[in-house]
């Protein structure tokens, strides 16, 4: 990535100088906090917090993570600097979402993003229609949240299940950040989401009830769920 490894620092020539340092990548779980899984942020060690003062960086503190190996990136904020020195810890999602492993070399740069204004959100498996009240869960836990990146697949946790929610679409741009900023949240239909069809009905006798089911159900559900209303994402 062109930034030499361990330092911080900024571009050549007046230009301000930014946080930069690389890291080795460990799940939060290995400091005991698998709370931090259902949100993007960071626990970094207590000297980022040091350098960050020194580098004036505005609030709220928001991150580009990069995978330097593979150029995979996605971005983040911090909850706590209470990390061992050299070390960051992350959601184990967003470790897979960047192709990391267990002491892989990361990459945390400060950036700045624009609060958004839309999301567009596509669940992987339609089995995520089955909770009662898909829209409000996923209101709740994005709260823990304080960015978006189109193309990564953020994580939600109901009733001891995990479902995958891909984030298709951000405005204004690639990556937003959506602390204390109202949303429009759209859906798009679960990626393995098969419209039933006579013919597939009559092949199948133990589906169709089922299908049909769900699809009345998000028939019904369609104007509340798929509405894109705007949403206060930290619950004010």
């Amino acid at each position: 990535c062109g930034c030499p490894g361990g330092g911080f620092g900024g571009p050549p020539g007046g230009f301000p100088q930014r946080f930069d340092q690389r890291y080795q990548v460990y799940p939060v779980s290995f400091k005991g906090r698998e709370d931090m899984e259902e949100g993007n942020k960071l626990l970094l060690p207590a000297s980022a917090l040091q350098t960050l003062a020194q580098l004036n960086i505005s609030y709220p503190m928001l991150f580009e993570v990069t995978n330097p190996a593979l150029d995979r990136r996605t971005h983040s904020g911090v909850l706590e600097f209470s990390a061992e020195e050299g070390m960051v810890f992350m959601p184990y999602w967003m470790m897979n979402n960047l192709c990391l492993h267990e002491g892989s070399m990361v990459r945390i740069t400060s950036t700045t993003l624009p609060k958004g204004r839309y999301v567009k959100l596509q669940p992987v498996t339609s089995d995520f229609l089955d909770i009662h009240n898909p829209k409000a869960v996923l209101e709740k836990t994005l709260r823990n949240f304080a960015t978006l990146s189109c193309g990564d697949n953020i994580c939600i946790r109901y009733n001891n299940r995990t479902y995958e929610i891909e984030v298709v679409e951000t405005k204004p741009q690639a990556a937003i950040q959506i602390i204390e900023t109202d949303v429009e949240v759209d859906f798009a239909p679960p990626k393995d989401y098969v419209e039933p069809t006579a013919a597939s009905s009559g092949a199948d006798a133990a589906m169709p009830e089922v299908v049909e089911e769900e699809e009345e159900e998000e028939e019904e559900e369609g104007p509340d769920l798929f509405s894109g209303a705007g949403v206060r994402l930290d619950g004010k």
